[in-house]
C-alpha cells in the first residue's frame, strides 16, 4: 500500500432522526464539494436520493459522496439510522478507517446509540461522537457526556466545551488551543475571548482531557505530575495515536442544519482519522501480494446493471481484472446517485466495480489466493410478510426480483412455508419490509400484495379408539376392495407418527400393508380441525381383502375413510408452535418487556444482565408462534428503539380452549 495516499474513508452513523444525512449535506458544503446545500423536506439532499428514501423523509441504505479538503480525498458512507437497516450500516462501517457516530443532545434518547458503540468496540473501529443539534439542547452538556460515558466502554474525549446552550447556544473553547470561538449561522466561527463565567469549566476540562491521554502516554504523565503546560505538538501526536488504536473516543459538537461546528469537526477528521494501512494492518494485508478488496453493498441501477461498493484493501483495482473468478466491467466513484467512470482505484480507496455478478456483501474478493476479512454480523429475521404478486402475470419474474432485492439487502430473507403454502418475505420490521415492496414496484416494476403469515398450527388427539373403513366399488371389469380395521391412540408429544401392523392370519395381505401406512400419513396431512395431525399411533389389526378387486389404491382409500370416522371420536385438540426466544434490552426496560412477554401468553424462564453489555439485561421466555408477528414492532416501541431478541422452535402445545375454536372458524373461513 503506497505510505503516502491521501484516501480517507469514513462512516457516519447514529439513530435516525440524528442528522446524519444533514450532517453530510453540511460537510460537502463547507468543503466546496457542492455549491448549494440541499434539503431533506424537499428532497433534493445528496445522500437518500432513492425514492424510498425521499417519500419517508429517512435514510433507507447506505449513500455515498466524497470531499477533498486539507490535502485529503475523504469518501463518507452516510448509513441509514433505522435499526430495522442497520445491517446496511454493519456491513459499510467495516470498510472504511474511522466511523463518525452522530446523536442528539436529549438524554432520554442518548441509549439508542448502545448497540452502534458495542458494534464499533468488538471490531476495534475508531470512532468520533459528534453531538448534532446542540441549539435545541436542554441539557447541560457536561450531563450530555456523562449520560455517553454510562455507554461508551472507551474513555471519551471531550475536544470542545460548550459556551451556552439551546437558544443561547453561543459557540464552544477548544480544550486544545484553548481558544473560544463564536458561531456564525452558514459561516466559519469566529475566534472570541474566553467567557470569563467558563474559564473555570474550561480548565477542569481539558485538564480531564489531559489526564485521560496520559493515561495511555507517560512522557504526557510526567510532564502533568510536574504540573508543566505539554507542548501542543505533544496533544495533537496523542490525541492521532489514541484513535488511531481505538483507545478513545473523542467529542465534537455543533449544529448541522447551520454548518455550526461542522469545519471543526471535517478538521479534526483530516487530522486524527487513521490512514487506511492502519486498518488494512490490523487485517494483517500488508503492501504484498494481490488486489484484495471486500463488498461493502451491492446495487441494482436501472441503466449501469449491477454495482458493488467495495474497498480496495490491497493492490489496485481497474477494469478488466480479475478478482474470484469474476472480470471488473468498470470501476466507479459514487456521488450520491451519480457514476463517475475513473477507470482505476489504488489501495485504501472505496468504489463501486460493475458487473461481479457473484459478489455478495461482505465478500472479500482477491487476483490471487483466497483472503479472510472480517464479516457483517448477520441480523436474525424478526418480521414478515406473506407476499403474492398483484398480477397474476408477475409470478414468472418475482423470483428474479427477489433475488436481486435480497442481494441488495441480505437482511431480507425469502422462505417458502411448507405447512402454510405461503411465501414469506423475512426482515427487521414493518418499514423495512414495505420499503423493501416499494423498491420491487420501483425499480423491478413488479407489485406485490403482502398480508399475515398463517400460523402451521397441527392437531392431535387426546384420546383412543378403533375405526372401521371400507372402499368397495364396481364398475364392469375389476372392481376395486378394500377393508381395514384400525387402532387410533394418542403419543407423547414430539414423538410425530408411528405406524404398527397387527394383522395376524392374513386377512390383509402383506403387499397392502404398505398402502395402508401411506394411506395414513396422506390423511393426517389434514385432521378434523383443518391442520396437520401429529403425536398419533395408527394400528392395523384386521380387515378383509378380495383375490381379484384389492389393490393399493383401494387399501389408502379404506384407511381414510376409518381415519376420517375414528379422529373426530379421539377428543382433537389444536396444538400451536412454542418459540424459545432470548430478549434483550436495557435495564431501565426491563420491566415493561417481562409485561409485554406476559401479554403475549408467554411463560418467562428467567432474565440476567447481558453478558459485555453494561446495563443490559436479557430475557429468556417461551412466546407462542401466533403472538409473535407484532413483538418486535411492540418491543421497540416501549424501549426508545433499541430491544431485539433471537428466536427458535422449540415445541408445541396445546392452544387454550377459549381460543382454539375462534382459531379453528377462522382458518375454515381461509379455506372455503
Amino acid at each position: 500500500m503506497a505510505a503516502k495516499t491521501t484516501a480517507r474513508n469514513v462512516a457516519l452513523i447514529g439513530p435516525s432522526g440524528a442528522g446524519k444525512t444533514t450532517l453530510l449535506e453540511s460537510m460537502l458544503y463547507v468543503t466546496g464539494a457542492i455549491g448549494r446545500k440541499g434539503s431533506i423536506a424537499d428532497g433534493t439532499t445528496v445522500g437518500d436520493g432513492s425514492a424510498e428514501a425521499r417519500a419517508r423523509q429517512m435514510s433507507t441504505e447506505v449513500s455515498v459522496a466524497t470531499f477533498a479538503c486539507h490535502g485529503l480525498d475523504f469518501t463518507v458512507l452516510d448509513c441509514p439510522g433505522s435499526v430495522e437497516f442497520v445491517q446496511d450500516a454493519y456491513s459499510a462501517v467495516l470498510g472504511c478507517d474511522a466511523a463518525v457516530v452522530v446523536v442528539e443532545p436529549a438524554l432520554e434518547r442518548m441509549i439508542v446509540v448502545a448497540p452502534l458503540l458495542q458494534f464499533l468496540d468488538a471490531h476495534a473501529i475508531p470512532h468520533l461522537l459528534f453531538i448534532n443539534k446542540m441549539d435545541r439542547s436542554e441539557a447541560r452538556y457536561t450531563d450530555l457526556l456523562q449520560s455517553l460515558r454510562d455507554l461508551s466502554a472507551r474513555p471519551l474525549l471531550p475536544h470542545q466545551y460548550a459556551i451556552g446552550r439551546g437558544d443561547d447556544l453561543v459557540g464552544y473553547v477548544d480544550l486544545v488551543s484553548e481558544e473560544a470561538h463564536a458561531f456564525r449561522r452558514g459561516r466559519a466561527s469566529d475566534v472570541i475571548p474566553v467567557p470569563a463565567e467558563h474559564l473555570e469549566q474550561e480548565q477542569t476540562a481539558r485538564r480531564e482531557m489531559l489526564e485521560t491521554l496520559a493515561d495511555f502516554d507517560d512522557d504526557l504523565m510526567t510532564l502533568l505530575l510536574e504540573d508543566q503546560e505539554p507542548p501542543t505538538d505533544l496533544i495533537m501526536q496523542d490525541l492521532r495515536k489514541t484513535l488511531r488504536a481505538d483507545q478513545v473516543v473523542p467529542v465534537f459538537m455543533g449544529v448541522a442544519d447551520q454548518d455550526m461546528g461542522v469545519r471543526r469537526l471535517v478538521e479534526a477528521l483530516a487530522r486524527e482519522v487513521p490512514e487506511p494501512d492502519a486498518r488494512a494492518d490490523q487485517h494483517g494485508l500488508d503492501g504484498d501480494g494481490g488486489t484484495v478488496v471486500q463488498v461493502l453493498k451491492n446495487l441494482y441501477l436501472p441503466h449501469a446493471g449491477k454495482l458493488s461498493l467495495v474497498r480496495v484493501w490491497r493492490g489496485s483495482v481497474k477494469d478488466g481484472t480479475v478478482l474470484s473468478d469474476m472480470r471488473v466491467g468498470g470501476v466507479y466513484r459514487l456521488f450520491g446517485s451519480q457514476q463517475q467512470n475513473v477507470g482505476s482505484a489504488n489501495a485504501g480507496e472505496v468504489v463501486a466495480l460493475a458487473r461481479l455478478e457473484g459478489a455478495r456483501t461482505g465478500a472479500a474478493l482477491s487476483s490471487g489466493a483466497a483472503v479472510t476479512l472480517p464479516q457483517p454480523p448477520t441480523v436474525k429475521p424478526m418480521y414478515a410478510f406473506a407476499v403474492t404478486a398483484a398480477n397474476r402475470s408477475d409470478e414468472v419474474k418475482l423470483s428474479g426480483a427477489f433475488a436481486k432485492l435480497t442481494d441488495e439487502d441480505p437482511a431480507l430473507v425469502i422462505e417458502t412455508e411448507r405447512e402454510t403454502h405461503q411465501t414469506l418475505l423475512w426482515g427487521q420490521g414493518e418499514i423495512h419490509l414495505r420499503v423493501a415492496l416499494e423498491r420491487l414496484k420501483n425499480k423491478y416494476n413488479v407489485e406485490v400484495a403482502p398480508h399475515l403469515p398463517r400460523t402451521p398450527y397441527r392437531e392431535t388427539v387426546r384420546k383412543q379408539t378403533q375405526s372401521h373403513g371400507r372402499h368397495k366399488k364396481q364398475s364392469g371389469g375389476h372392481g376395486q376392495f378394500g377393508d381395514v380395521k384400525i387402532e387410533i391412540r394418542p403419543l407423547a408429544r414430539g414423538e410425530g407418527f408411528q405406524f404398527e401392523n397387527k394383522v395376524v392370519g392374513g386377512t390383509v395381505p402383506r403387499q397392502f400393508i404398505p398402502a395402508v401406512e401411506a394411506g395414513a400419513r396422506e390423511h393426517l396431512q389434514r385432521g378434523p380441525l383443518g391442520f396437520p395431525v401429529v403425536d398419533v399411533a395408527v394400528s392395523l389389526y384386521d380387515g378383509q381383502f378380495h383375490s381379484v378387486d384389492s389393490n393399493e389404491l383401494s387399501f389408502k382409500l379404506a384407511t381414510a375413510h376409518a381415519l376420517k370416522e375414528g379422529l373426530p371420536q379421539c377428543d382433537p385438540v389444536l396444538l400451536e408452535p412454542i418459540l424459545s426466544v432470548t430478549i434483550s434490552v436495557p435495564g431501565d426496560y426491563t420491566a415493561k418487556a417481562l409485561q409485554l412477554v406476559s401479554g403475549k401468553r408467554g411463560h418467562i424462564l428467567g432474565y440476567e444482565a447481558k453478558r459485555d453489555w453494561n446495563g443490559w439485561d436479557e430475557i429468556n421466555a417461551q412466546i407462542p408462534q401466533g403472538e409473535m408477528h407484532d413483538l418486535i414492532v411492540t418491543l421497540r416501541s416501549l424501549s426508545q428503539g433499541t430491544g431485539f431478541f433471537e428466536w427458535r422452535y422449540d415445541h408445541f402445545q396445546e392452544v387454550p380452549d377459549r381460543l382454539a375454536q375462534s382459531i379453528v372458524d377462522k382458518h375454515r373461513e381461509l379455506a372455503a
